[in-house]
């Protein structure tokens, strides 16, 4: 069996009504034939949109049948234990070059009871942010389901949602329940748990290319939203040279943010677990084993199990997201 390496996929591009052509300007990854791209599945696991090995050795296989063939040599014999052959995250670059629609996730149980699938928590690191550009989290205020539910018929919706400024390097962690919409402007990296479930409640009343509205799924919002008023949405972290700083800590994912100017070791030995690098700028080598591979921006690469230990060479600044299950 051929030995495990790390893993580029494919992109698998996702032309969208609000997406436009950063996918390609910032992060140099060409979607054509598309007209625009909203959104660019680096690693995925859902059925219909499976990744595919991009480069190497195992090039052209699917993720499915990775993790069918190396099972805890890939993923981590825990995380095998617990997912099975289902790959746990879902990791993509967001461009919204038009306001998302406002949207909900279920949690775990309302989605295992309703589509057989798992919830959707999901969190968002900015890297890039026109001036002026906002996002939605939450409420603004402390809310109830009839107070809601009210402010929706009467057209007043926005009123009651917390709206925030947002700017390059900003991190939002939006556990399932959480209302939310990226805002135009945007280019995002996203991690998420593996669904693909949306629940969208308003879509400013915008027609598809065929002068269709798009559907809206208020009733089964309802029962998914939390309506919790949380004081801060906005995730605070430490931003050290030539460390891991953690910005996420979830039962789904952690993720830290790499900001390197020099050679970086990074140790996962006991973790049993795959790590994912998502590069946000610059270019590196990346050492392992007594070979070398290359990361730069726009690129994502997944680090087997197999491989606890591994080095970080910066040929130029270079930002990355690391992110795997916790234990």
């Amino acid at each position: 069996m051929t030995a495990l390496y790390p893993l580029k996929f494919e992109p698998i591009f996702k032309e969208k009504i609000w997406g436009g052509n950063k996918i390609k300007d910032v992060l140099g990854k060409d979607f054509s034939p598309l007209s625009n791209c909203g959104e660019s599945w680096e690693i995925s696991g859902v059925k219909g949109d499976i990744s595919k090995v991009a480069e190497g050795p195992l090039a052209g296989q699917l993720l499915t049948e990775l993790i069918s063939n190396y099972q805890g040599k890939l993923l981590g014999e825990r995380v095998y234990n617990k997912f099975g052959d289902e790959f746990p995250l879902l990791i993509k670059f967001i461009d919204a070059q038009d306001d998302l629609s406002i949207q909900v996730h279920p949690d775990d149980t309302l989605a295992k009871k309703r589509h057989n699938s798992f919830g959707k928590t999901e969190m968002w690191y900015i890297i890039q942010a026109d001036e002026g550009s906002t996002l939605i989290s939450g409420f603004n205020r402390p809310i109830n389901k009839e107070e809601y539910l009210q402010h929706f018929k009467d057209g007043s919706l926005m009123e009651i949602l917390n709206q925030e400024n947002v700017q390059a390097d900003d991190v939002f962690f939006l556990p399932a329940g959480r209302v939310h919409t990226i805002g135009k402007g945007l280019l995002l990296a996203e991690i998420q748990q593996t669904s693909d479930i949306t629940y969208r409640i308003y879509d400013f009343d915008r027609r598809d290319a065929a002068g269709n509205l798009r559907e809206l799924h208020v009733e089964q919002a309802v029962d998914a939203i939390d309506y919790y008023h949380y004081g801060e949405y906005k995730t605070k972290y430490k931003d050290h040279e030539d460390t891991a700083n953690e910005i996420v800590t979830s039962p789904y994912f952690v993720t830290n943010k790499l900001d390197l100017s020099s050679k970086t070791a990074r140790d996962h030995h006991g973790l049993d677990s795959f790590v994912i690098l998502i590069a946000l700028e610059g270019k590196a080598t990346l050492h392992y084993e007594n070979q070398s591979t290359t990361l730069k921006m726009g690129e994502s690469i997944l680090i087997p199990a197999t491989i606890p230990g591994f080095e970080i060479e910066p040929s130029t600044h270079f930002k990355a997201l690391e992110t795997f299950i916790p234990k």
